[in-house]
């Protein structure tokens, strides 16, 4: 907000207006001076007298400027609501209040590229709404806002005042995500995952003898009267997990599926985006469950998102996700990334990666050599292709794409299974093959 102050000689200037009036009756009366002819000074008159009269109640203080919300948070697709608020300290209305604001390219406005005009009164403020639509998510500019008044019947114009800009925070559109089957291993003693381990629980695994230890209010009497044995019902353990998503974004690739127009953004359909909007969806499901989720940015910056849970921690990874920037480095990334100290060894990583060079299949590698479950989503576009004018350039895109398969595979022999973002039930089936896999009994080594 800009701060009102009394004016010195700088902050309100004349016009051409007020330039005019000047030199006319300047003029007027130099010739009449010079040529004896009184009557011109009947013509300066009227030039002088109402820039005299304009002038007296001149403005002293300078206009206020703000820009605000009623709804900081949005998603993307929402309707984003910003009141820029003109205010008059003084007790010289203003004629006119010019407003010029940048926006951001991902927020639609209607005219929001042209300035606004609007007269202001003494001690008055005046509102103007901008609403429009946020195309992406991020934090999307609405400013910095530039306002310069105009005073005294358009003799005297201010100096611009500049508001600090409004970032509207809007949070990437949650793809639609569920996991039905059972988490490989479990962190804790209860939850809302079924496990593969027998405990007590409400999913009914079997029934088996009476053995000391056991609950009474298990025992099945159905089979213990026709077996003259007590038996009890054998139940799978409910258990809660810890989720790490680990964010890929060593690099950036994108295809736009629409053509700008009007100097609109195209549709876009990007690693990034990709990524960003996987990693909201998982997240708010593992949360929905009551499961703990820690966020890792895999890239230039190794940011970290402590384990949390509940819905003030899926605020924070939404926020945190805001964040999230593409960036190579030249140095590996995963030096002091997995500290056993801060990572549950019973928790699952999700890597979202493009898989765009030989770092990222050592991350996962790395991973399940430590002994991690492990599962790689497949951020790539389908849609893209390198934008290449040579006539290699389809067999080099054909060379790549083999050599990368032939990665996917490497990584599927080591225990690592990628499989293509693909929203509901994306990763249900891996989560499957690798809880059986998880459950089943160890072969005893042969001496």
């Amino acid at each position: 907000m800009a701060v009102a102050r009394l004016s010195d000689d700088s902050d309100w200037v004349p016009t051409r207006a007020l330039r005019r009036a000047v030199t006319m009756t300047t003029v007027l009366l130099v010739v009449a001076a010079l040529t004896s002819r009184w009557d011109l000074i009947v013509l300066a008159a009227p030039f002088a007298i109402g820039a005299a009269v304009s002038l007296r109640n001149r403005p002293r203080q300078l206009p206020d400027a703000v820009v605000g919300t009623s709804a900081p948070y949005l998603s993307e697709g929402g309707q984003a609501e910003v009141r820029v608020s003109v205010a008059n300290p003084d007790h010289a209305p203003y004629d006119l209040a010019v407003i010029r604001t940048e926006l951001s390219p991902w927020l639609r406005v209607a005219n929001g590229d042209r300035p606004f005009l609007t007269p202001v009164p003494a001690f008055g403020v005046v509102d103007l709404d901008l609403v429009g639509t946020a195309e992406r998510w991020g934090r999307l500019p609405v400013g910095p806002l530039e306002v310069h008044a105009v005073a005294c019947d358009a003799m005297l114009q201010s100096r611009p005042i500049v508001a600090e800009p409004l970032l509207l925070r809007v949070f990437p559109k949650t793809e639609p995500f569920k996991a039905d089957d059972a988490m490989p291993r479990a962190a804790g003693l209860v939850g809302a995952h079924r496990s593969r381990r027998y405990g007590d629980g409400g999913e009914l695994a079997g029934i088996r003898q009476f053995s000391p230890g056991d609950r009474l209010r298990r025992i099945d009497w159905r089979t213990s009267l026709r077996t003259r044995e007590l038996h009890v019902a054998h139940t799978l353990s409910d258990r809660d997990a810890e989720v790490v998503l680990v964010l890929d974004v060593l690099h950036e690739a994108e295809a736009t599926t629409r053509p700008r127009r009007n100097g609109e953004p195209g549709t876009r359909a990007s690693v990034l985006d990709t990524t960003v909007r996987a990693a909201a969806g998982i997240a708010q499901h593992y949360l929905s469950c009551g499961d703990r989720v820690s966020m890792l940015e895999y890239g230039a910056r190794t940011r970290w998102l402590r384990p949390g849970s509940g819905r003030r921690h899926h605020l924070a990874a939404l926020e945190w996700l805001l964040d999230v920037h593409p960036g190579g480095t030249e140095y590996d990334p995963l030096e002091g990334m997995f500290s056993r100290h801060l990572r549950s060894s019973n928790a699952l990583f999700v890597v979202l990666t493009p898989l765009l060079e030989v770092r990222s299949a050592g991350l996962l590698a790395r991973l399940a050599r430590a002994g991690r479950s492990v599962v790689a989503v497949d951020t790539l576009p389908a849609m893209l292709r390198p934008a290449s004018s040579s006539e290699w350039g389809d067999v080099g895109y054909r060379i790549w794409r083999l050599e990368r398969e032939n990665t996917i595979g490497q990584l599927l022999e080591h225990g690592v299974p990628v499989v293509p973002w693909a929203g509901a039930g994306s990763l249900d089936q891996v989560l499957r093959d690798m809880s059986q896999l998880a459950a089943a009994p160890r072969a005893a080594g042969l001496r």
